[in-house]
């Protein structure tokens, strides 16, 4: 077996053009692992917060990290090797993974590559019914969605929040979703309506009609209408964008409901959520891959779709950072390797 392969590196922080394309390692396989040939990667934003050096983030979160680094966490491929001490998965197989996330925010994931290694526990059979590319756009994106709204499925301290998160009823409620059409939205407009919530959409104008396919009952287009002015008396806010702007979300809501952050830094909402009894939580996706065999059900049939937004080649990594940097996306970007 060749030792090295073609990845996308980073030797510093900076915008897309830092992201090189150049031979890298191969990497080992280790006992419990299995090793993947990947055959396409889902973009994600802690992808471009890494690139920048997590800018977003206050100084004590930043992680410490060695260049040069591979970024990225999710793929699809094919299993390659295994390791010792893994009987579930075995050379040929078909897989998908979000590889070690949060644990490798430092770039210890290595996903933007031909090779990784993978812990056999975070990795799931690829739903059949997909291609690569669609399953390299879920893992992320989706066990956000389902983690929030349905089953957190394991019991990490909170590094948000001093509570755990606690996912509330959807059946029979009222939930709107705020960036809908991003990669998190879209998927929590189809969670939601697939466990019987009434489902409020609000993204800008040209997602309306791919919002409503995927289920949305009604949609609010933000740059003609104010959510927060026509929208009131609902259950549920899960605000896929997130930060100090959410508080707007909290009079939407009725006595009792809750508005879940995706990004929660900078919210400030918190004494008038409290004078309105609304619960406001967040939570940190985890690698989890009994969590994507039981989603991959879900889109193996049909019951929940990726959409794609685009797709780069692997060694063009950063034309797909510099589409991401322009928003608007609707669903998932993919990087494809040959």
């Amino acid at each position: 077996m060749n030792d090295t392969m073609k990845a996308i590196r980073q030797h510093a922080f900076g915008g897309p053009e830092v992201l090189v394309y150049e031979d890298a390692a191969r990497p080992q396989v280790a006992p419990g692992e299995v090793l993947v040939r990947v055959h396409a990667v889902g973009v994600n934003p802690p992808d471009w917060y890494l690139r920048d050096g997590y800018k977003m983030l206050p100084p004590e979160w930043q992680p410490q990290v060695s260049f040069p680094l591979i970024p990225g966490t999710d793929i699809s491929g094919v299993v390659e090797a295994v390791g010792d001490n893994v009987q579930t998965f075995s050379v040929g197989d078909e897989v998908y993974s979000m590889v070690r996330f949060p644990e490798g925010m430092q770039g210890d994931s290595k996903a933007y590559a031909e090779y990784v290694s993978v812990p056999s526990s975070q990795v799931a059979l690829k739903p059949a019914g997909i291609d690569h590319g669609h399953a390299a756009g879920a893992p992320m994106s989706l066990l956000t969605a389902w983690q929030f709204l349905v089953d957190l499925g394991h019991n990490a301290p909170n590094a948000l929040q001093a509570n755990q998160h606690v996912p509330v009823p959807l059946e029979g409620r009222t939930v709107l979703v705020n960036g809908a059409a991003g990669g998190v939205g879209h998927f929590a407009v189809q969670i939601a309506k697939l466990k019987g919530a009434h489902v409020i959409a609000v993204a800008s104008g040209k997602h309306e009609q791919m919002l409503r396919e995927l289920g949305a009952d009604e949609f609010i287009d933000y740059t003609k209408t104010t959510p927060e002015d026509v929208v009131h008396d609902v259950d549920l806010v899960i605000d896929a964008l997130g930060g100090p702007s959410a508080s707007r979300f909290l009079r939407t809501l009725k006595p009792g409901g809750a508005l879940f952050l995706v990004f929660p830094l900078g919210f400030a909402g918190g004494e008038d959520a409290e004078k309105l009894r609304i619960t406001v939580s967040s939570t940190q996706v985890r690698s989890s891959g009994a969590q994507l065999a039981e989603v991959g059900r879900l889109l193996e049939d049909g019951a929940i779709r990726v959409v794609l937004d685009s797709k780069y080649p692997l060694a063009d990594a950063s034309l797909a950072h510099e589409r991401a940097a322009q928003g608007h996306i609707q669903g998932k970007i993919v990087l494809e390797v040959k």
